[in-house]
């Protein structure tokens, strides 16, 4: 696989799931706190799972308007992507994820909506990134 890289980032976490993490530009500078629900305290923090899907959704926006531009259909301002992620334990042994991505384009008729989620799928890194690795629903709103 050959990528032309046209831009690169990099966050440094510290104390893990209930430590902090920050962008080295600082824009991103947030604490972490495990959820009850895989054991940890809770808190004011976010996690994670929840870092993955607010990147995933804004991405998958960002497809959606190049698959529009190619497939010459004006995508409305108010396109939304809810990214529902899951984390558990495998079969396999360890820890996988799941995605669920539904989304909102409002005054696209369905068929049309539903090109522009399967060629957005197929632009978008974060799907990319995830194929054949983790469980990824499509839905429209």
């Amino acid at each position: 696989m050959s990528i032309d890289v046209k831009y690169t980032t990099s966050a440094r976490a510290e104390g893990g799931r209930d430590g902090t993490a920050r962008s080295d530009d600082g824009a991103l500078d947030v604490l972490l706190s495990t959820p009850k629900a895989l054991g940890g305290p809770g808190g004011d923090g976010t996690n994670p799972e929840q870092l993955f899907a607010a990147g995933y959704s804004a991405c998958f926006i960002g497809a959606l308007k190049v698959a529009g531009r190619q497939m010459k259909i004006a995508i409305p301002d108010e396109v939304s992507v809810d990214a529902k992620v899951g984390i558990g334990p495998r079969a396999e042994g360890g820890f996988g994820i799941t995605a669920d991505l539904t989304v909102e384009l409002p005054g696209i008729p369905r068929e049309q909506a539903e090109a522009l989620v399967e060629a957005a799928h197929q632009i978008c890194p974060y799907s990319n990134a995830t194929r054949g690795n983790v469980d990824v629903g499509l839905a429209l709103a």
